[in-house]
């Protein structure tokens, strides 16, 4: 199976986004997609040679991790942003499952921004953990790390530097706040509530 670059061209004109960012994170998305692809492919021709127990077979596996969380990752960032920001809803799942889990959306919003904010690159994730019924948030270093076996993905911030240096330096704070004024609420709602099933 080939996996195909979704487009994400309807962002552009996103407030607090320029073009110029948004049109060079798409690019470096579609990078992880041919990359996944390519990965797949070696990984396929390897097992076909009988060459599983190699190094290349090795770090072309562990690789696969890197590319495919990377492409993933962003389809789910792009996804939960829009030019026609939503409200959360004091009275929907994702609005009740927060107070929940963290006492209220201020205590939540303030840990989110919290994680973002950390030093170093990778993601700011809001999980979903089915086994407890409850949501958490999440530092990724990088792509491959650190997330949680048997949570959905509800919400994700990119901080690594390509999503907001060219726009904003180093105030990862200013960009931390553009991204909440362009949350697409709905479509976390939509992930929450398919998780929750």
């Amino acid at each position: 199976m080939t996996y195909e670059p979704k487009s994400f061209d309807h962002l552009i004109g996103l407030g607090g986004f320029s073009d110029d960012m948004l049109r060079n994170h798409f690019t470096l998305y579609q990078g992880y997609v041919t990359n996944t692809n390519k990965l797949i492919d070696l990984t396929s021709e390897l097992v076909k040679a009988d060459k599983v127990v190699t190094p290349e077979f090795a770090e072309i596996s562990r690789r696969l991790g890197w590319e495919w969380n990377g492409m993933r990752l962003h389809e789910l960032y792009f996804g939960n942003l829009t030019k026609s920001p939503t409200q959360l809803s004091g009275e929907s799942t994702l609005a009740q499952m927060i107070n929940q889990s963290f006492g209220s959306f201020e205590n939540w919003t303030k840990e989110f921004k919290g994680i973002a904010a950390l030093r170093g690159i990778g993601w700011a994730v809001l999980y979903y953990d089915q086994a407890n019924d409850r949501l958490i948030n999440v530092w990724i270093n990088e792509h491959n790390a650190n997330h949680l076996a048997g949570c959905v993905p509800i919400l994700i911030l990119d901080v690594f530097e390509h999503a907001f240096m060219l726009d904003y330096g180093i105030k990862r704070a200013d960009y931390i706040t553009a991204f909440f004024k362009a949350i697409n609420w709905v479509t976390a709602g939509e992930r929450l509530t398919s998780a929750a099933v």
